[in-house]
């Protein structure tokens, strides 16, 4: 039997300005080989705290108790190669002095030795891939010339162009319209599928997780207060703070919250 690809283990994250308040505590949980993990809360629930602890980015500041083991080893994995990053804001990911395809063929180039034109092939590719119109003029287009939804599908390419195992979605999605998350969560959705990656899915929005994921994480307050099988929790939520979110979120048409959809398709 596969082992888990990420196990955390009483995972604890403390800020040095303030070390008596934890961004995360006690936090136990595996990632498994193309597993797709929503983790939801509000603002400040951590989860954010978690991902960047997973991607090994977290400040200096960070203090860190606990384990974060990779494929049953306890280090590290590498950035850019083993894990792909979506931010939630591409304009401030993405450089503002760098052709778009240059950003992309940069990561190909360093992660998987690939030469230049190589790497630019893959950029190439990449952008079609994330179904950019007109992929060969955007290869050359710099940042400010491309809306928030098309520089967030060029953040996507830039993040899986080494072939990462898992890629980590961190509110990529919070900064567009409605049509446009749809769009973003379709592409993540088909890309993670194609490629066998693992997903971890951060946001505040428990409908998107619940359309994305096989499975969600409910953090509150730097707690994992619930975790279970994304049409269990949100079908029969457990904890109190998870039927909050739901409440939350459920309008004049609740059908689109009865389970996940759209696995396996585009």
């Amino acid at each position: 039997m596969t082992g888990p690809l990420v196990s955390i283990r009483d995972l604890s994250v403390t800020y040095r300005r303030d070390a008596t308040s934890f961004s995360l505590r006690n936090i136990d949980l595996d990632i498994a080989p193309g597993e797709r993990l929503a983790i939801i809360g509000e603002s400040g629930s951590g989860k954010s705290t978690l991902a960047l602890a997973v991607a090994g980015l977290l400040p200096p500041t960070a203090a860190v108790n606990g384990a974060i083991l990779w494929s049953g080893q306890l280090q590290l994995p590498r950035g850019g190669r083993d894990i792909g990053f979506v931010f939630q804001d591409a304009s401030a990911s993405l450089d503002p002095v760098m052709a778009v395809g240059r950003e992309i063929a940069e990561v190909a180039h360093t992660h998987l030795d690939q030469d230049w034109a190589q790497a630019e092939r893959r950029a190439l590719e990449l952008l079609r891939r994330v179904k950019l119109p007109d992929p060969g003029t955007v290869l050359h287009a710099y940042p400010h010339q491309l809306s928030g939804g098309q520089r967030q599908r060029v953040a996507i390419a830039a993040a899986i162009a080494a072939g990462p195992r898992l890629l980590i979605a961190d509110e990529a999605t919070s900064a567009l319209d409605t049509i446009v998350q749809a769009e973003i969560v379709a592409l993540i959705r088909q890309l993670v599928a194609e490629d066998g990656m693992a997903l971890l899915f951060v946001s505040h929005d428990i409908a998107l997780a619940a359309e994305l994921a096989d499975r969600i994480a409910v953090f509150r307050r730097g707690e994992m207060v619930e975790l279970g099988k994304a049409n269990a929790v949100i079908q029969a939520p457990e904890h109190a703070y998870t039927k909050k979110l739901l409440d939350a979120h459920i309008g004049l048409d609740a059908e689109p919250m009865i389970a996940p959809v759209g696995h396996g398709h585009v």
